[in-house]
């Protein structure tokens, strides 16, 4: 029986991830251990459990930025966290350590480089971040989402994507999914997520246009992520709710997305044919503009940056694109043409190889 402690959390790009090769762990061998390791904080707090999988906690200990009192503290923190994970290595005879990024993976590579248990990583955005960058010194078996990502020892493998977007059918699941939202199965469907916290930009622009974009003929389901930073304008053919625990359905209706370009999203988008409005998020490293590179490059998607995304844009440009259905038909064939659907099959070779 072999035990696997799956790292990652805080978002939705890290935990879509980790549930995905979960599922695939359970799925290959049903007698398997499997253990997340997050936060109290993150999304995984509520999805992993919801998921049927257990949970175990460390501290949200994030590298300090400027010295502070929080900095001082910092090393004895992280330590604690590390011995941590340790200690939950050596007492549930962990036989690797599957990490996806972000504040809880440090800790994790750490305590597996000490315990000698080996490590697998996976990245998910075009530009890593500095856990797996750390992780990666330590392992050559590195999954990374996109190719040309720099990192040492990169894998092409592309996304890990949950069992139901990976066999989504999305012709045969359509009517379903329209009657689940409340839409009409005669018009097109814009589907419009800023991810799981939202986007400001983005959730106020499509709300103050929604009357443009019903007028063009096409009705809109908005998931305006849990801070609810909008109020539903109570127009027919716009749907506005906060959280989405079915994307499958959401994804299956959709005719055509705007979005930010978390990687999660953007490879659910490409791996389903969907074309999509990426607006990068416009605060970080900037990889969320990296992430949408290939996606763009290939036609499937069109870049507006946060303070252009306004509703004279969405009149001028997004609604003459809707109307072009032969634009739209070629955008997700293009889309198309750099998804990947077998994403976890792919990590779980590197897995395997591991262990």
């Amino acid at each position: 029986m072999t035990t696997y402690l799956l790292a990652g959390g805080g978002t939705a790009g890290h935990v879509n991830p980790l549930l995905a090769i979960a599922d695939s762990l359970r799925s290959q061998d049903p007698d398997a251990v499997i253990i997340a390791l997050g936060t109290s904080e993150g999304l995984e707090a509520r999805l992993v459990p919801a998921r049927g999988y257990e949970l175990a906690l460390v501290p949200r200990v994030p590298f300090p930025r400027r010295p502070n009192r929080q900095a001082l503290s910092f090393p004895g923190r992280f330590h604690r966290a590390v011995s941590g994970v340790a200690d939950l290595i050596r007492s549930r005879g962990v036989d690797v350590v599957v990490g996806f990024g972000g504040f809880v993976s440090t800790p994790a590579y750490l305590a597996a480089r000490r315990m000698r248990v080996p490590i697998v990583i996976h990245e998910a955005n075009a530009k890593p971040g500095l856990a797996n960058k750390l992780g990666a010194r330590f392992t050559k078996q590195v999954g990374v989402a996109f190719a040309g990502t720099p990192i040492r020892h990169a894998q092409f493998v592309g996304m890990p994507l949950r069992p139901e977007i990976e066999r989504l059918d999305r012709a045969a699941v359509k009517p379903t999914a329209e009657d689940y939202f409340g839409l009409d199965h005669a018009r097109k469907t814009l589907v419009v997520t800023g991810g799981s916290l939202g986007a400001r930009r983005l959730n106020n622009t499509i709300a103050e246009s929604a009357p443009v974009l019903i007028a063009a003929g096409w009705q809109v389901l908005h998931i305006q992520g849990e801070r609810g930073e909008v109020t539903d304008p109570q127009l027919e053919h716009y749907r506005l709710i906060d959280y989405c625990d079915r994307m499958d359905l959401a994804l299956a209706i959709a005719d055509f997305a705007v979005t930010r370009a978390g990687a999660a999203t953007l490879s659910e988008l490409c791996a389903l044919g969907i074309p999509a409005v990426y607006v990068p998020y416009p605060v970080g490293n900037g990889e969320q503009r990296f992430n949408a590179a290939d996606a763009v490059a290939a036609g499937g998607g069109v870049l507006v940056d946060d303070a252009d995304f306004l509703p004279d844009w969405v009149r001028t440009r997004l609604v003459p694109l809707l109307a072009d259905t032969a634009r739209v038909n070629a955008m997700g064939a293009a889309a198309a043409s750099v998804g990947i659907r077998d994403g976890s099959a792919r990590m779980l070779k590197l897995i395997a190889a591991a262990l």
